[in-house]
């Protein structure tokens, strides 16, 4: 009896959940339903008294997938979604010089240009696969990224060229960014809410490693800085690839001068210039053996 109700139970949350997907794939209008069930009723769920449900279910689903698939560290790589691989902007720039368009032949040379980061963060990417297959499961470590192009496609790629899972944590946007071809399909996830999606960042990161990128990674990178300095995360690598590019871009020493930071809080972050410095500042800091 006790099967039986509990099989009962399941085939209506399957019913439920069947009626309100054939609505999406018939194209059929869907109706306010006082009767259907709460968790198959999007109007309900989109509510705004439904926030506090939706940030729960943002935090619970790629929690339980990753703990399922053994992901309990990773590495974080951020950077600019706009970086290519060397050949694609090289194509770039031929396609802008006969346009004659001064703009975008500016543009292209900046492609050119900082097309080494994306080389950097795949081979970065491969070194940690490497390792980490030559590891028991639970101290291996995964690389995880926004899931977007640029250079978090470089460093998905470099995991995919080991045949190493990785992690993509999305964003939806306006201009319907998507996840990268990379990502492992089962550790993709896409996100509403940037301080959901910040949080998962840090709960299985290691390691930070931040190449030059533009608002989201400076807001990405100055989170991690301030929950460390902060106290409210466990003390990480945290790797800024570019020395030129960051020191050029942010005079952090202006802080201490003002007196709006620590002298020690400088200590809190590492510039490096190639995967390879990178990879053995993060196996210094865990003591660990390449």
């Amino acid at each position: 009896m006790e099967n039986e109700q509990q099989h009962l139970n399941e085939r209506r949350l399957a019913d439920a959940w069947a009626e309100l997907q054939s609505q999406a794939v018939d194209g059929t209008p869907l109706h306010a339903d006082a009767y259907r069930l709460a968790f198959a009723d999007p109007e309900f769920l989109l509510r705004r008294e439904t926030r506090g449900i939706r940030f729960q279910l943002e935090m619970l689903k790629p929690d339980l997938a990753q703990r399922d698939a053994g992901i309990e560290n990773t590495i974080v790589v951020f950077g600019s979604a706009r970086f290519r691989e060397a050949s694609e902007a090289q194509e770039q720039l031929v396609r802008a010089e006969r346009s004659g368009e001064a703009r975008e032949i500016s543009r292209a040379q900046a492609m050119v240009r900082n097309a080494h980061y994306y080389e950097h963060a795949r081979e970065f990417a491969r070194t940690v696969a490497r390792y980490s297959a030559k590891c028991d499961k639970a101290e291996q470590l995964f690389i995880c990224t926004g899931g977007g192009p640029g250079i978090m496609e470089a460093a998905s790629r470099g995991a995919h060229d080991e045949g190493a899972p990785n992690v993509g944590l999305n964003i939806a946007l306006p201009h319907e960014q998507a996840a990268n071809p990379y990502v492992s399909p089962e550790l993709s996830f896409k996100f509403h809410y940037f301080a959901l999606r910040k949080m998962h960042f840090m709960m299985r990161a290691k390691a930070l490693l931040a190449f030059p990128g533009g608002f989201g990674t400076l807001d990405e990178l100055f989170e991690v800085i301030t929950l460390v300095q902060c106290k409210k995360s466990k003390p990480v690598p945290i790797l800024l690839f570019g020395t030129d590019y960051w020191k050029r871009l942010i005079n952090l020493d202006v802080l201490v001068e003002e007196g709006t930071i620590s002298p020690e809080d400088l200590d809190l972050f590492k510039y490096v210039d190639d995967s390879q410095t990178a990879w053995e500042h993060i196996l210094r800091f865990y003591d660990l053996k390449a």
